[in-house]
């Protein structure tokens, strides 16, 4: 229990920093995004959190107005592929491809984890729809809240498979520890400086 309230107070306390601290960037966002596509800056997605359980989930919108319901017919099927595809997404914006090399749209989601709903380390949040590709025994990466970073991210983000991803995130799982977290913290601030694997 002592090492779970540790992280939960470290997510607290560094998500708050964090938002203080980026909030005069969200709010001029805030204001470009709409002028760029119509529609709001923000975008709201049901994801899978802790326990199977549906949580809201924040981003800055990279993508035209209701592009989540054009996911189907612009990169098919969720299979081995997908994460490749994002690649060249005809849905994003021009503010929106900025935002996503360098990890900007991801920062509404620190008010996921200031709520709970979310840590600043764990397994990638995986839509509904992604669920049925889980492979055998792939629901246990609801054991743990999502993560804003995790080893998904820090092992090279959209440059990786499905498969490898999902590997990751139950590894994570499995062998969660307080020095793992600081680990991927030290890896994820490498991987935002570099923009690899962010499309």
């Amino acid at each position: 229990l002592g090492p779970h309230l540790v992280k939960r107070a470290f997510d607290i306390v560094v998500s708050a920093g964090l938002l203080l601290l980026f909030a005069p960037l969200i709010l001029v966002l805030a204001i470009l995004i709409p002028l760029e596509s119509r529609g709001s800056a923000f975008f709201v997605q049901p994801r899978v959190g802790e326990n199977g359980k549906l949580f809201p989930f924040f981003k800055l919108r990279s993508m035209r107005k209701d592009a989540h319901l054009e996911r189907a017919d612009v990169l098919g099927p969720t299979d081995d592929g997908i994460l490749d595809r994002y690649r060249n997404d005809v849905r994003i914006t021009r503010i929106g491809s900025f935002i996503r090399r360098w990890s900007i749209d991801e920062l509404p989601q620190l008010m996921n984890v200031l709520l709970g709903h979310m840590s600043l380390i764990g397994p990638r949040p995986v839509l509904e729809e992604e669920l049925h590709d889980l492979p055998v025994h792939g629901e246990r990466v609801h054991l743990a809240k999502p993560g804003l970073t995790g080893l998904w991210q820090v092992s090279g983000r959209s440059d990786l498979s499905w498969e490898e991803s999902v590997r990751l995130d139950l590894y994570y799982v499995e062998n969660w520890s307080l020095p793992l977290d600081a680990i991927i913290v030290l890896r994820t601030m490498k991987a935002v400086l570099t923009g690899r694997g962010a499309y």
